[in-house]
């Protein structure tokens, strides 16, 4: 009897229900993950950077350009020695010359004097006019039969001074006689025809031919002489 009462007891005890503790917490439920929207989200945050850069550069691009690092007088050129590179905006309007082109720029010369300090542009250079150190040009109207036919410009040509005088001598029996002979003498060995035509479209109504000679400065003054008075002719050498 003692044992069932027991059994009893204990299955009473068994079938109440459990209390949860006072710490323990309910569980939540799992949480839907969405990784197509997280994709998206990360590739606008992507296209909102790279937009934002584009917009930076365009704003601002910058290229190498040059500068002058020293007074540069009409007619000078640029050296690897008086520019120097600098970054300028591109989109500023300005025609500046890149860096890579310097070498281009060289051949060319200043048309006014270019201060230290300044980022060069186009309008600032010319072509050189080729004339060498220590030449000269000179205008000569040359008479028909004192030029050869055909003369063009960048022919090598030399000049001589053509033209009659009288001279006088005695002779051995005392006597004296006089006589007319013709004086020419060399006055440029080599020259160079610059021009040698009449304006566009104009045909020679004299017997005169104007003609501009490249010659050294030391030969120009007794050029210039001999050209007044019309007594020059000139003559076709090699070297054309």
């Amino acid at each position: 009897m003692k044992i069932q009462e027991r059994t009893g007891a204990g299955a009473g005890r068994s079938a109440a229900p459990a209390q949860p503790s006072v710490g323990d917490r309910l569980p939540s439920p799992p949480r839907e993950r969405k990784p197509a929207l997280a994709a998206l989200a990360v590739l606008l945050i992507l296209l909102g950077a790279l937009g934002a850069t584009m917009l930076v550069l365009r704003a601002g691009d910058r290229v190498e350009a040059i500068q002058v690092t020293a007074d540069i007088k009409p007619g000078e050129s640029i050296t690897d020695d008086n520019i120097k590179v600098v970054m300028v905006n591109d989109d500023s309007g300005a025609d500046f010359v890149p860096w890579e082109q310097r070498a281009g720029l060289m051949k060319l010369q200043a048309k006014s004097t270019i201060y230290g300090g300044t980022v060069v542009v186009g309008q600032m250079f010319t072509k050189k006019s080729g004339m060498e150190e220590g030449k000269v040009t000179v205008g000569v109207a040359l008479k028909e039969g004192q030029y050869p036919k055909g003369l063009e410009a960048g022919d090598n040509v030399a000049v001589y001074r053509v033209g009659n005088k009288t001279s006088g001598g005695g002779d051995q029996d005392g006597g004296s006689s006089g006589s007319a002979g013709a004086d020419s003498s060399l006055l440029v060995e080599r020259a160079v025809v610059e021009d040698a035509s009449t304006a566009s479209g104009d045909s020679i109504t004299s017997t005169n031919l104007p003609v501009t000679l490249t010659v050294d400065a030391a030969d120009a003054a007794a050029l210039a002489q001999a050209a007044s008075a019309g007594e020059v002719a000139v003559v076709l050498i090699p070297g054309n």
